[in-house]
């Protein structure tokens, strides 16, 4: 069998299958020939850690991976990627555009194939970057000479950079929770519409030429993105408007064909998946489960809880998380209690919320949320009575997933590798040039 992972960069669920009002009609089909995640969610909410993760079957501090690749973080052993085992089973790799785990030369991650167009501006308005590379992506599939593959295609939308010449009136728009509704809010958020409704066609040609070379029947399709979209309290954050993701999984003999499950399952249970399904020797450092049972409809739950982190994304923010289908427990590390401005993107929306004292807001070093009662998050119960042995359990559990996982922030402040671009606490905006 054939596997085809296709990704966005920033795109969380804002996509039509999720119920949201964004026209991307080739993922909604997509969704209706496969089994839709409800309940998936990013082992960190930062663009290379998040692959990292999903790619190597391990956490972000496990692999190495602990800020951005384009920053100088690396991981610490490139034959842990997926696509090495893919190539000692003589699965040919190909990468078509974003990979985010290397830089700057991605020929160390060991693709066999890189048919990506790099430097083509992503907002041409004739051929943006994400088409070119789709078609490079179709054509390959559709010449394809009976060899068994496994092609990586990412796009650079939905990452900030919007179209900024689109038809979408933003008077008609809803900005995404929870950002304040108004016209600074949903001009930014029709742009996000419009750079979404790019990837999706780019999503469209991939999976056509799939049809079209007669490879459904024998071919296993994921898409997912890294993280939430990029919006205050989203990206990088440990929230579910962080952290959750879409999943849509099609292959042949997938029992969940047009429906939807409420599983709780991680980035990390990807990689088992795939070697479960291709019948390839799981390597050891796996730490995630296969999902199979789910899309056999043999269970309906895998896993009890995921965990999720930041340690590096412009600036150092050291949080943990952990989340089960009911409780989340967020902690906050080195005592520092309020927002780490470089760790959102310069925006109108940011721009807007710093001129009206988000930066002054505190933020709780722990927190307790029931989200069965606040699914937004809101009320933290770290100090309720009522919830006190979930609180002991949660942090216990958290702890024992960091000591298992030889978690760095155990022993201490992490320190900055050595050669890598980090900004100063006090850095306003990423691109500052403010490092430490």
């Amino acid at each position: 069998m054939n596997v085809i992972y296709i990704h966005t960069h920033d795109t969380g669920r804002f996509i039509k299958p999720y119920g949201y009002d964004i026209d991307t009609p080739n993922l909604m089909k997509l969704a209706k020939e496969g089994a839709l995640f409800r309940n998936a969610y990013s082992v960190a909410p930062t663009c290379s850690p998040s692959r990292s993760g999903l790619l190597t079957g391990m956490t972000a501090h496990s692999n190495g991976m602990i800020g951005l690749a384009h920053r100088g973080f690396k991981l610490n052993d490139y034959s842990q990627h997926i696509v090495q085992l893919f190539n000692e089973n003589n699965i040919e790799t190909v990468l078509c555009g974003e990979q985010h785990v290397a830089w700057p030369d991605e020929n160390v991650i060991g693709y066999k194939k890189i048919i990506s167009v790099k430097n083509k501006n992503r907002d041409d308005e004739n051929n943006p970057r994400d088409l070119i590379n789709a078609g490079n992506a179709a054509k390959y599939i559709k010449e394809n000479k009976g060899n068994q593959f496994f092609l990586a295609f990412g796009m650079i939308n939905t990452h900030r950079g919007w179209p900024k010449k689109h038809d979408i009136n933003p008077d008609y728009v809803m900005p995404p929770f929870p950002i304040f509704d108004n016209k600074i809010a949903r001009k930014d958020f029709a742009s996000y519409k419009a750079s979404a409704m790019l990837a999706d066609k780019a999503v469209g040609i991939v999976l056509d030429a799939v049809k079209e070379a007669n490879l459904e029947d024998e071919t296993f399709i994921f898409f997912t993105t890294d993280h939430g979209i990029c919006q205050p309290n989203m990206k990088c954050n440990l929230y579910d408007t962080g952290i959750g993701v879409s999943l849509i999984i099609k292959y042949p003999g997938n029992q969940l064909i047009g429906k939807a499950t409420d599983a709780l399952v991680s980035h990390l249970d990807i990689f088992p998946t795939i070697c479960e399904l291709l019948n390839l020797e799981k390597p050891s450092h796996l730490t995630g489960k296969s999902l199979l049972p789910i899309l056999e409809n043999k269970e309906d739950e895998i896993r009890d809880e995921i965990f999720a982190e930041v340690t590096f994304h412009a600036a150092y923010e050291p949080m943990r998380c952990i989340r089960t289908k009911r409780y989340k427990l967020i902690k906050r590390f080195d005592g520092y209690d309020r927002v780490v401005p470089s760790n959102i993107s310069n925006n109108t929306i940011k721009g807007f919320m710093v001129e009206n004292g988000f930066l002054e807001q505190k933020i709780d070093m722990e927190m307790l949320f029931d989200l069965y009662l606040d699914p937004v998050e809101r009320v933290n119960l770290v100090n309720n009575e009522a919830y006190s042995e979930i609180y002991e359990e949660m942090s216990y559990k958290l702890n024992s997933w960091m000591i298992e996982t030889n978690d760095p922030l155990l022993k201490g402040t992490v320190e900055r590798p050595e050669g890598v671009k980090v900004n100063k606490i006090t850095s306003q905006h990423p691109g500052d040039g403010d490092f430490e």
